[in-house]
């Protein structure tokens, strides 16, 4: 299966990063991508105010205008997070939605480990401030495809346990969109990314945000695409774009049954 993972620079401007969104998606479905995967907020993307701001509910036209777009195509497309509005909350969760070719919804992951860090080096981050965190582990398997999609955001990252969970619902892919500071990204991006995919042995597909949002508001990028063994099959330059890779099942499969690190597991 041929995936691709979009990086993108997004504002608090929702209507040009939308149309920047479905213009890259469809590029990467001209191209022979069969799902596509978009980052972090890439709705929306300034101070916690203006992500808030921007709270759609899951039936409103923002997830249905890439319905549409995922059922004209015929691809899975991963909104990689949103401001998701939900009844009853005063906050919006930070919300990842996997569409199926025919523009249905098959996962809904709203992200469980909030950004509450000062970073060395960068600015303070409150993400719990303006945003509700989820309480589910969600795996989801690709119709007429051999992969199970585990879905995480960003931050979800460092915490490995989430990874062995999402394995233990059958997951061989991980969707990893993010907005990953640029102080942290130069340094824990690319590390953690590869430890996720070699521990778990697991392909890992990673869209990012790249540059300034707001002041002081500046992602690392280098969007990842990464095999099971750790290998890196493609990687972002600086800028918005657009990043290729096949995923390979029996190769998958044949690394599965040479380490068997998986099936050795004993502390469940």
């Amino acid at each position: 299966m041929w995936v691709a993972a979009v990086q993108l620079n997004s504002t608090p401007e929702m209507a040009a990063n939308l149309a920047r969104a479905q213009a890259l998606v469809e590029e990467a479905a001209s191209r022979g991508a069969q799902l596509v995967a978009l980052p972090e907020h890439f709705a929306c993307y300034g101070v916690e105010a203006d992500t808030a701001a921007a709270a759609q509910p899951l039936d409103g036209p923002l997830v249905s205008r890439f319905q549409e777009l995922a059922a004209r195509l015929g691809i899975f497309l991963l909104l990689g997070s949103f401001p998701e509005r939900a009844p009853g909350k005063a906050r919006p969760y930070n919300a990842s939605v996997l569409l199926d070719p025919r523009g249905k919804i098959i996962a809904l992951y709203r992200k469980l480990h909030l950004f509450d860090v000062d970073v060395p080096g960068g600015p303070a981050h409150r993400e719990s401030e303006g945003t509700h965190p989820g309480e589910e582990v969600v795996a989801a398997a690709l119709p007429g495809q051999p992969f199970t999609a585990g879905l995480a955001i960003c931050y979800d990252l460092r915490f490995p346990e989430l990874f062995r969970l999402l394995v233990d619902r059958g997951a061989n892919l991980i969707l990893m969109p993010a907005a990953f500071t640029a102080a942290t990204g130069r340094d824990h991006w690319e590390v953690l990314l590869r430890a996720r995919a070699i521990e778990n042995l697991a392909y890992v597909v990673a869209p990012a945000q790249y540059g300034e949002h707001a002041p002081g508001r500046r992602s690392y990028g280098r969007s990842l695409i990464i095999d099971p063994w750790g290998t890196v099959l493609a990687q972002a330059p600086d800028g918005e774009g657009i990043i290729y890779a096949r995923l390979d099942y029996e190769r998958l499969q044949g690394l599965r049954r040479r380490l068997p690190a998986l099936r050795h597991r004993r502390l469940r």
